[in-house]
């Protein structure tokens, strides 16, 4: 059974056939499909979502740096509006991104920061969206987290200084398509992720993996990512699907400790 730890199934692009999408996710064994949000205005279709597959389809709450904009503290209060919402289980996605614009790296900090803190006081895990911008997040992370603060630095693609930087806050790893395109050197950066830090995700509808690589991605495809971790590892897909599956489950506490 696999954890798809970051999923935008609630998005545009699955209304046609969003039902018979996650079922296909289901039938290919992606039992649970983590839904990270963006803004305020995917906070009522995440929920939605969430609510029609609430065994299947668990919510996150936070505000996307692509999002930050003029209007950023009004859509902070929104996204800390939506945290009473009951079952929430992490904080993101946040972070910072420059490599669509540069023009509010100060306001992408101050949310990021803010985002930091919410996670610190609801104790829930915080999901990092990083491009273009790791010396960036990791400043933040050392000026504004503090002990107990977990998470995954979701959609890797650092080199192995960044890896091991990102392993050093306790955090984990989230991978996807990505590493399986051809042109990616993320292969040799996986092999030195610790395989209890080694998170699986697609990034649906975005970062298709081959063979499906620039069509519209889904969470049944995490099977070729996962196909090729497994090469990776010089390990078996039902072995990574355990690993990976634990490790979400460890993260995100998505069963009761008692029970692990």
């Amino acid at each position: 059974m696999y954890t798809d730890s970051h999923t935008h199934l609630y998005l545009d692009a699955f209304e046609g056939d969003r039902d018979q999408m996650i079922q296909r996710a289901l039938d290919a064994g992606v039992t649970r499909m983590l839904l990270p949000n963006i803004d305020s205005s995917s906070i009522v279709p995440l929920f939605s979502l969430a609510e029609r597959f609430p065994d299947q389809c668990l919510p996150m709450m936070g505000l996307h740096p692509t999002s930050v904009k003029e209007n950023y503290r009004e859509e902070l209060r929104r996204i800390e509006e939506a945290l009473e919402h009951k079952g929430i289980i992490a904080i993101g996605e946040t972070g910072i991104d420059l490599y669509w614009d540069k023009t509010f790296l100060k306001e992408q900090e101050e949310v990021f920061s803010t985002q930091i803190a919410w996670a610190m006081d609801l104790d829930l895990p915080l999901v990092i969206h990083a491009r273009d911008s790791f010396t960036e997040i990791f400043r933040v992370l050392d000026s504004a987290g503090g002990p107990g603060l977990r998470g995954v630095f979701h959609s890797f693609t650092g080199g192995q200084a960044e890896l091991e930087r990102a392993l050093s806050y306790n955090f984990m790893i989230g991978i996807n398509g990505i590493v399986t395109f051809k042109n990616s050197n993320l292969g040799e950066v996986v092999r030195k992720i610790p395989t209890d830090r080694l998170l699986l995700e697609t990034d649906a509808p975005f970062l298709a993996p081959v063979p499906f690589r620039g069509k519209r991605n889904e969470s049944s495809y995490l099977l070729e990512t996962a196909a090729k971790v497994a090469e990776i590892y010089n390990l078996s897909k039902e072995e990574i699907a355990r690993i990976t599956s634990t490790n979400a489950e460890l993260l995100f506490r998505l069963i009761p400790e008692n029970e692990i």
